[in-house]
């Protein structure tokens, strides 16, 4: 299946996004920082396959979302103003983080 997105807008302290087949998430900034996918945050397979997760410190403007841009047609690139813009968020990521009830989506 191929997910198109149709739009995406920052409301308040959350991600508005919605998909061509109708699907629409509203997924909180905190929660998708701290679900961050990139190697920095959620740490990466050393030689023998064991993942070493990073401690990952948030300060003031963490969460705080500047910008984002699509990726070809299946992510997007989250800027946030602390700095940090390594994470790519694929579409299907994103849905599967929207379906998580709250507790275990990092809000």
């Amino acid at each position: 299946m191929n997910l198109v997105l149709e739009n995406a807008t920052v409301i308040g302290d959350e991600l508005a996004l919605s998909f061509e087949d109708g699907f629409e998430a509203y997924l909180s900034l905190p929660m998708l920082r701290r679900a961050c996918p990139c190697a920095g945050c959620q740490g990466e397979p050393d030689a023998l396959g064991r993942v070493l997760r990073p401690v990952v410190e948030y300060g003031p403007t963490a969460f705080t979302l500047e910008k984002f841009e699509t990726v070809g047609g299946y992510a997007i690139q989250l800027y946030w103003a602390d700095g940090h813009s390594t994470g790519i968020f694929s579409y299907l990521y994103l849905q599967r983080l929207a379906a998580l009830p709250p507790a275990e989506g990092l809000a």
